[in-house]
């Protein structure tokens, strides 16, 4: 197992090496770049499409600019503008000393934060890390109990109710889920009992550890609740397909033959073998959740986490915030797909990943 471990770390190399060519060369063909909104902001357009398409007055004179709305600047000034973003060197330059700078985890100073982006990722942690585990966690404590209970009581009205249920939760978009809680519970129409604001209250530090504890929860509960729904339905309906296909194996038909309990045959032979295409989606659903399926919640909850980070950088083309965080959160996910494997093992002790090779 650690020679598998070892090969898998070392895989890791590539793949990220990979990740990050893909996406600098995509990212020389986009139009638009920090030296374009600079130039748009000057012109008072706001943002560089606004200028493109014809929202922002151009500079127009005697100079001449590669940039859109460029012209008419002094040449002296778009080249400082270049020195200082780096754009004055060659992409294979740029490439190559932003991999070293990655190596060193020096992940640069977004372009119009004035803050460097390893701290601005650490500063927006805490909202994502709350969002992304307390949803996976939830969604998975749910889903495999009531996906296995639908298997065992599979045609009965039991299983009929709850699907009908799974499925109009899986309908409902989770931003509309999140607007419904909102007017509901957060003082839309009706009533006002959870925030709608931040992770925690203003007062938070004066509190108590269980008055901290119950604030961080109360905080929490809606955005979480919004963000589960729809990964709750599938991993659920997941869990009752593939103990389904597994119940009806010839083992298990031996197994009953045999006089062993409906208990011991569910649970010590049966989850094993079903709970690994469950666990296989494990690494799809916690990184799309971290890093990316919270931007809408974050906006209606008012939360600043990663998902409204990676999106405004994205718009404003802050590149070292977009390539940091994209070197950052590819790592983490590889890392969580070989803890995946480890997983896989801890279920099934059959499984050798060692013999593979």
């Amino acid at each position: 197992m650690g020679a598998y471990i070892l090969r898998r770390l070392l895989l890791v190399i590539p793949t990220l090496l990979g990740i990050m060519i893909i996406n600098f060369a995509l990212i020389q063909f986009v139009p638009g770049g920090p030296i374009e909104q600079i130039i748009a902001r000057m012109e008072g357009g706001g943002d560089v499409f606004e200028g493109i398409s014809g929202g922002g007055g151009e500079i127009t004179g005697g100079g001449d600019s590669d940039y859109i709305g460029g012209r008419g600047l002094p040449a002296d000034f778009i080249a400082e503008l270049e020195a200082e973003f780096g754009f004055d060197k060659p992409p294979l330059e740029r490439f190559l000393n932003m991999m070293w700078n990655y190596m060193r985890l020096d992940f640069g100073e977004s372009y119009f934060r004035s803050i460097s982006v390893f701290d601005l990722v650490m500063e927006k942690m805490p909202v994502s890390i709350t969002l992304g585990l307390w949803s996976t966690l939830i969604a998975y404590l749910i889903s495999i109990p009531l996906g296995i209970r639908k298997a065992i009581r599979d045609g009965t009205r039991f299983d009929t109710w709850t699907s009908a249920a799974i499925i109009v939760g899986y309908a409902i978009p989770g931003f509309l889920f999140a607007i419904l809680l909102i007017v509901l519970f957060a003082g839309g129409s009706y009533y006002q009992i959870f925030p709608l604001r931040g992770l925690t209250s203003n007062n938070f530090e004066e509190l108590s550890l269980v008055g901290k504890v119950l604030d961080y929860l109360w905080h929490i509960i809606l955005p979480v609740t919004a963000l589960t729904i729809s990964s709750f339905a599938t991993l659920t309906l997941l869990t009752k397909n593939s103990f389904l296909d597994e119940i009806k194996k010839q083992y298990v038909i031996t197994a009953k033959a045999k006089g062993l309990g409906e208990r011991q045959i569910l649970y010590k032979h049966v989850f094993r073998n079903a709970m690994l295409i469950v666990i296989s989606g494990f690494p799809a659903l916690f990184v799309s959740v971290f890093f990316g399926g919270s931007l809408i919640i974050e906006t209606l909850f008012s939360l600043d986490g990663l998902g409204r980070l990676g999106f405004e950088a994205a718009v404003a083309r802050d590149y070292p915030v977009v390539f940091g965080t994209l070197f950052a959160f590819s790592l983490l996910g590889l890392i969580v797909g070989i803890l995946t494997d480890l997983t896989y093992v801890l279920i099934d002790p059959r499984i050798d990943f060692e013999g593979r090779g």
